[in-house]
């Protein structure tokens, strides 16, 4: 599948009339488990590509180009229609459209720019924002850069959490108005916030949290939500299960005693393994 036909398959979730649960991946082998399992996208985290890469907490400290190589890592290893978390396009409006640029490049079916103010500011604690203005502008430059129209642009932003649901609805006034094709709020708490924010916009809308009285499928649905993220819980799951076989190995378990390894034919289907031994057949001569 090119990058055109997961870009599109991913328009037709955001013109859909239903919510979509993204599955969490961060590398070629839990975009395939996700892909093999239903998934109709993918989404990459910032959070959980900074784990993958450098081990790091999510505090934009990978480069363009590391984030760029994991997405195209995980664009070739499948078909999943993958969005990327491209924080704030890695500088000023200018980097957001190279942002785009490598990013498309690199397959991704969507990401989406954000107005925090980061890296984090000398001495301040808490998350600030940037200016709607320039909001505006890094929104027109992501737009700008990208040469493929099916890519998806989300423009997103925290402010629900840090100045308000004015604010908030303010931002997504003037994100929607500068072309971006869908909108992305974190710290959305209730009901009458989605309301808001769904009645200033015709854009489909991403939530980044849907718990309590959020969790309902139909209402979100109501209201344009298209799609629902529900965190990074694989990453922190394969943490996990990395940690617990590392350990019991290191306290003197026997390999072939372990709990918890994938069956062989789990592992054949993650590498492909028939399609790669045709391919051997094919091109070396080889018997399967």
């Amino acid at each position: 599948m090119i990058a055109q036909e997961r870009r599109e398959a991913f328009r037709a979730v955001l013109s859909g009339q239903k919510v979509i649960r993204p599955g969490s991946v961060y590398d070629a082998v839990s975009a395939r488990i996700a892909e093999d399992l239903g998934f109709e996208i993918g989404i990459l985290g910032g959070s959980a590509a900074s784990l993958a890469i450098l081990g790091d907490p999510d505090l934009v400290l990978i480069t363009l180009t590391e984030l760029t190589e994991q997405v195209r890592r995980i664009t070739r290893a499948g078909k999943l229609p993958v969005m990327v978390d491209a924080d704030h396009g890695y500088g000023n409006a200018l980097n957001v459209r190279r942002t785009v640029q490598e990013l498309e490049a690199a397959g991704a079916a969507a990401l989406t720019i954000e107005d925090t103010l980061l890296p984090q500011a000398y001495g301040e604690a808490k998350p600030q924002l940037i200016s709607i203005e320039e909001g505006v502008g890094k929104m027109k430059a992501a737009r700008d850069g990208r040469s493929d129209l099916s890519l998806v642009i989300f423009g997103r932003t925290g402010a629900a959490s840090i100045s308000g649901i004015d604010d908030t609805v303010a931002r997504a006034k003037a994100y929607e108005a500068a072309g971006v094709d869908a909108l992305f709020f974190t710290g959305i708490k209730s009901r009458a916030e989605v309301q808001a924010i769904a009645a200033v916009t015709k854009l489909p809308i991403m939530l980044g949290t849907v718990d309590g009285d959020l969790d309902d499928d139909v209402f979100l649905a109501s209201q344009r939500v298209r799609i629902a993220n529900q965190g990074h819980a694989p990453i922190a799951a394969a943490t996990q299960a990395v940690y617990a076989t590392l350990k019991a190995l290191r306290e003197g378990t026997r390999p072939k005693d372990l709990q918890g390894l994938p069956s062989a034919e789990l592992t054949a289907r993650v590498m492909r393994d028939g399609v790669v031994k045709q391919r051997i057949a094919d091109v070396l001569g080889l018997k399967r």
